[in-house]
């Protein structure tokens, strides 16, 4: 039997009566599932400070190529779900097209992730990320399969804000010296901001969901998109007013994460203004780039 012929990547593809184009460099962060890693990383470091309780390589690598696993897995089970016609984004169509390679790049990633975490690690650190580990594979359990196409389920974006939320801080609470009195606000700040990407990107891509066959929080509330619009801008006020706090108790490195939060949600609400006119892709890479304002106060303290 003649194999399929499979055009290279950069060449335009029609699927279904639509024209594929080629991601562009900008976008390729996206399609390879690194831009989630980034944030986690950054976010973990700034909200560590806050805490006083510095988080070393070995945990930025960890949660790292841990969020990596889980959002690679994720889209590969998305591209072996799903028709060819009915992919409508570059990443989904990339882990489509790319699935061996990318599962044995899985492979080696967990291999390291693994090796790591045994040997570089805490007991209490290695502990509370097994523990971790228990809500994000149910997570992609029902996301993909239990419940994917169920309208009563639990929004995936409030889950994805949780699982970020632990994420960033399941080493970070189990390190000696942790302070939750100027850790608690900056974190609560964060997974606001995550479900807030989350829910505006739903917005963007409510029609790729439907084609997709998920459920966002755009498909199941019709009504949400006001709410999901004026959600960055009231994140910043209040992390605006975390900033005036901080600084009268005297937190100056949990008002330096309160500043990023308030920074990421006037971004994001930029990018928002601007989706109509740049187009989703273009907001859909933004809106995560938002989230990198930790690494504006980190290169100070890294590359001093």
């Amino acid at each position: 039997m003649t194999p399929a012929f499979v055009p290279p990547l950069d060449a335009p593809r029609t699927v279904g009566g639509l024209v594929f184009d080629s991601p562009k460099w900008w976008q390729w962060p996206t399609v390879l599932s690194l831009d989630a890693p980034l944030v986690a990383v950054s976010w973990q470091a700034l909200l560590a400070r806050a805490a006083h309780a510095g988080t070393g390589v070995a945990e930025a690598v960890v949660l790292g190529c841990s969020v990596w696993l889980a959002y690679a897995a994720d889209r590969w089970i998305e591209g072996r779900r799903v028709a060819p016609e009915r992919i409508r984004t570059h990443r989904h169509r990339f882990y489509q097209r790319a699935a061996v390679p990318l599962a044995a790049c899985w492979v080696l990633v967990f291999a390291a992730d693994l090796a790591v975490s045994l040997t570089r690690l805490s007991v209490p650190e290695f502990r509370a990320g097994c523990v971790l580990l228990i809500p994000v594979l149910l997570y992609v359990l029902s996301h993909q399969f239990l419940h994917r196409d169920r309208r009563w389920r639990a929004p995936k974006e409030l889950c994805v804000a949780g699982l970020f939320c632990g994420g960033v801080s399941v080493f970070i609470v189990s390190r000696p010296g942790f302070e939750s009195l100027p850790f608690c606000g900056p974190l609560a700040l964060f997974t606001l901001l995550c479900f807030a990407n989350c829910a505006l990107i739903s917005r963007w891509e409510r029609e790729v969901d439907l084609s997709q066959g998920q459920v966002s929080l755009a498909v199941q509330f019709r009504h949400a998109g006001l709410p999901t619009r004026l959600l960055p801008w009231t994140l910043a006020t209040v992390a605006l007013a975390a900033v005036v706090a901080a600084r009268w108790t005297h937190q100056p490195d949990a008002r330096t994460a309160a500043g990023c939060a308030a920074a990421s949600a006037l971004l994001m609400g930029g990018v928002d203004l601007a989706e109509a006119r740049w187009g989703r892709r273009a907001a859909r890479v933004l809106v995560d780039a938002a989230l990198l304002t930790p690494l504006i106060p980190l290169s100070r303290v890294w590359f001093p």
